[in-house]
């Protein structure tokens, strides 16, 4: 169900390299960490990962895939969740130290990978409302707009659809 696969950067982007696997039950706490301590959701946007725990199930369950870096004890960096049917791009997110160093770049190129490998032509994205601008600049385009559900989710989210073929 995928590979591991090792996307380069220019050396003066940031790290040398990251490599991206496939997410293990192991990951878990790390994950729900990366979700739970992200800046992005500080202030109004504390309810939606409040108690939100990204478990051992799902990631067995789905196509979790974690950046980390390429040298001996380097941790997870970022990691996304790729539901296939409906295909959608479930989780994804880039620790607050790694922000800025093409991560999320190199997941969004690696999802498009696996999802090809699906057999998928797009991925829907429901972004939180501050990455909007990352995820266009990225190709997505916007389709609409999905409501607030409170209490969890208290805002207007852009609905999204990034196409998996060439940028």
């Amino acid at each position: 169900m995928g590979s591991s696969i090792t996307y380069r950067r220019d050396r003066s982007a940031g790290p040398a390299g990251v490599r991206i696997r496939r997410a293990v039950a192991r990951d878990a706490k790390r994950l729900t960490r990366l979700v739970t301590t992200s800046r992005a959701y500080g202030g109004p946007y504390a309810p939606m990962v409040a108690g939100y725990r990204v478990g051992p199930d799902y990631i067995e369950a789905h196509r979790v895939f974690a950046a980390v870096g390429e040298g001996e004890g380097e941790g997870v960096l970022g990691f996304y969740a790729l539901v296939v049917s409906p295909p959608e791009l479930d989780l994804m997110f880039v620790g607050d130290d790694a922000q800025g160093l093409g991560i999320g770049r190199l997941l969004i190129a690696h999802l498009r990978d696996e999802a090809r490998r699906a057999g998928l032509s797009d991925v829907r994205v429901v972004a939180h409302p501050p990455a909007e601008g990352f995820y266009r600049s990225v190709g997505a385009e916007r389709t609409g707009t999905v409501a607030a559900s409170p209490p969890a989710v208290m805002w207007d989210r852009p609905e999204m659809t990034l196409a998996v073929g060439s940028p």
